[in-house]
Parts: C-alpha cells; structure tokens; sequence
C-alpha cells in the first residue's frame, strides 16, 4: 500500500505497487536519471525527465494519470515529485518508486534500452 513520510507531498510505492498501477492503466512512469543511465536500461514505456529538467517540462507530464517518479535509488525521483508538488500539480497523484531502476530491472520487470 503506497504510504506517505510526514511533511512530504507525494507517495512512497514498491516495485511491485508501481507495475499493479501501470498495468491498470492510469499511471505513467517519469525517469528522471541523466541520458547516459537512461540508456543502459529503463521501464519500458516511461518518459525521459531528467531531474534537472523537471520544472521547465513540467507541461510534457500527463495530467490525467498518476505519475510514478523512478531514479536509480529513489532520490532524485523523491525531488523530482516534490518539484512537481512546487509547481502545483495534484499530490495525491505524485508517486515515487523508491527501489529504483537498477531493482526494477533486477526484477525482471518489463525494460527497454536506448
């Protein structure tokens, strides 16, 4: 069950929780990792943010689905939520995947490369 860290403004979800909300069809997955880590491996079908990049792109994140911030450790996508929260987008539809990339691929959960 996603669960909320006092004082932050989005949502902790597991591996296992991330993939029940893609498959069911209303959430998309945000990698925010830099271009080179984006290459050797993400969740397949997951936009491309870098963190840095967050708030000038803010518009390319979809406002009608939950959206699940990945990174390698869950740092980065920790920021890059509160980011979001900052620039006024719903937080009960702000969700970190904590585990991170390198777990999710680990996993054997669904991944693209390039």
């Amino acid at each position: 069950m996603p669960r909320q860290d006092s004082g932050e403004p989005y949502w902790r979800v597991s591996l296992e929780e991330a993939k029940t909300m893609i498959d069911a069809g209303n959430a998309v997955v945000i990698d925010v990792r830099q271009p080179d880590e984006w290459a050797s491996g993400h969740v397949a079908g997951a936009i491309h943010i870098p963190v840095d990049d967050v708030i000038a792109r803010i518009d390319e994140l979809p406002a009608d689905k939950d959206l699940l911030f990945i990174c390698a450790m869950g740092v980065r996508s920790g920021l890059a939520c509160e980011m979001a929260a900052a620039m006024n987008l719903v937080t009960d539809r702000l969700f970190n995947i904590e585990a991170g990339t390198p777990a999710w691929i680990q996993g054997n959960y669904p991944t693209e490369n390039g």
